[in-house]
């Protein structure tokens, strides 16, 4: 099985994470097209139910098994990595058993008392099929990470956008005429058609590059696996403690949000359509560079494992300072982007630019959070996910705090959903900051910092000059493309003329290696 570098293994899920973005947002496209605000709402209400759900179902185990899979690999201890395999899979398949049947008994009090509109029951009921599929799947990708081979991961993402795609504008069409809840449970179904290609895939690559085989002498090995499994959740739990906050804040946003904007004097399909236009139109824009975090962030927790286990401080500091570099530059640009381009961004791919308010807010804030989730990987495979557990915990009470103090006034509304969001990404941040700071003693140099404000400084008024001189007569789509083209190329040379991206960084990478030299 092949074994990528660090900065080789996200390279390939940074190119993956590229193009399920761009299939991502052709589906988005698609969707909002085909069933308007008020049918992205009910989708985007539907689905921090399932995420709860699958997190709940997970306990944290993906993190633990690349980090002990790859703790064993390096010691070629392949008898071990049988038994994480065998643990894993027998507590992922149960828990998403009993979770699924949970959720099903669930949805129709989750959807009349908690979301407050009966009609998210039909998505509810649509998409709980997939938590057995993405619990497995978990699994193998954590096996995948852990041996640092990206590739299996990276192709099965691309496969389920692809997928998803070619069945979510048949489905929509198919069920729109039942009414737009139904219309939302036929995107459900094309995402659960999706996961389970991407399913297909990885077990396929998983029974071609395997070196152990599961199913032989299965019992044996799991009667033997007690130190593993206490290995595995000594990880996992808190792990798990973190994402299940995360999950049950976005569980629990759509509600606040709506029993808010009641009280604001909203009604219930306005407060739905706000939602989903600050859920569906504005958040996955601003979530567009964490494809590059992300990937980031998986890379992460085996190279820092590793040199913790060499106990090579030097190594990890540099690791989590070259994350922090390259999510940075990473956000900047689109943050910059989105300022200066809001409306014409979301008119052209939406048909409406009613968010652009809301966008112009958010996004200067949210370049925090590209690197909150390099910042959350280093903890983890520190084994410091308690106190990021904590922190996250923290920022969430604070933003559902901010968030029921403003939006549920009549001058804020939806306004203050985003305010609150921000804090939220804000504060997180800031305490995963103050808690490397305090056990390893890693900080951002001030010298960073300045070129930082530099880079954002010069990119952004270069972006001003070239939308001052070329987008003066109206939008126009190819100029609007030219214009980000450009701004992109000066970027890019800001990027290494600052010495976000170094020479030495490049000369890692096999295919540039040659040219560096």
């Amino acid at each position: 099985m092949s074994k990528q570098t660090f900065l080789q293994g996200t390279l390939i899920l940074i190119f993956a994470g590229m193009i399920t973005r761009f299939l991502g947002f052709i589906n988005r496209l698609v969707v909002a097209r085909l069933m308007g605000e008020e049918g992205v709402g009910l989708y985007m209400m539907a689905l921090p139910t399932l995420f709860l759900i699958m997190s709940m179902t997970q306990l944290g185990l993906p993190v633990a098994i690349s980090k002990r899979v790859a703790e064993a690999e390096a010691k070629n201890d392949q008898a071990k990595i049988k038994k994480i395999l065998i643990v894993s899979l027998i507590i992922t398949g149960c828990s998403s058993l009993i979770f699924t049947t949970l959720m099903l008994i669930g949805a129709p009090y989750i959807a009349n008392n908690l979301l407050t509109d009966k009609r998210t029951l039909m998505p509810l009921v649509a998409i709980s099929p997939i938590v057995p599929i993405v619990a497995i799947s978990s699994v193998l990708r954590g096996y995948f990470q852990g041996k640092q081979n990206m590739k299996p991961q990276s192709y099965s993402q691309i496969i389920e956008q692809i997928v998803r795609i070619t069945c979510v504008a048949l489905l929509v069409k198919l069920f729109m005429p039942l009414g737009v809840e139904y219309a939302a449970a036929g995107a459900m179904i094309s995402v659960i058609i999706g996961e389970f290609m991407s399913l297909l895939y990885m077990v396929y690559q998983f029974k071609r590059r395997k070196t152990i085989k599961v199913r032989y002498r299965f019992f044996t090995y799991l009667k033997s696996s007690k130190n593993v499994l206490k290995e595995l959740f000594s990880i996992a739990l808190p792990s798990t403690g973190s994402r299940l906050i995360g999950s049950v804040s976005n569980f629990l946003e759509p509600i606040f949000v709506s029993q808010s904007l009641a009280i604001a004097g909203i009604s219930t399909v306005m407060a739905t359509k706000q939602y989903g236009e600050l859920t569906g139109y504005v958040l996955p824009l601003l979530f567009l560079p964490t494809f590059i975090t992300h990937s980031l962030s998986i890379s992460l927790v085996p190279s820092i494992s590793e040199a913790e286990a060499k106990a090579n401080h030097t190594l990890i500091m540099y690791r989590i300072h070259q994350s922090i570099r390259i999510s940075f530059a990473s956000g900047a640009i689109a943050t910059i982007v989105l300022v200066l381009f809001a409306k014409t961004i979301l008119l052209y791919m939406y048909g409406t630019d009613h968010a652009s308010t809301l966008l112009l807010l958010m996004a200067p804030f949210y370049i925090l959070l590209y690197i909150q989730s390099p910042l959350q990987a280093a903890l983890q495979a520190l084994d410091l996910a308690k106190p990021a557990m904590w922190n996250s915990l923290i920022g969430n009470i604070v933003k559902f705090t901010v968030l029921f103090l403003l939006a549920s006034n009549q001058d804020f509304g939806i306004t203050g959903v985003a305010i609150a969001m921000s804090t939220g990404v804000i504060l997180v941040t800031l305490l995963h900051l103050a808690t490397l700071k305090k056990t390893i003693r890693f900080f951002i140099p001030p010298r960073d910092l300045v070129k930082m404000a530099v880079l954002l400084g010069l990119a952004s008024g270069v972006g001003l000059l070239l939308k001052s001189f070329f987008l003066t007569g109206g939008d126009n789509l190819f100029v609007l493309l030219l214009i980000i083209l450009a701004l992109v190329i000066i970027y890019i040379f800001l990027l290494f003329a600052l010495q976000f991206i170094t020479k030495e960084e490049l000369k890692q990478i096999p295919f540039l290696n040659k040219y560096m030299k």
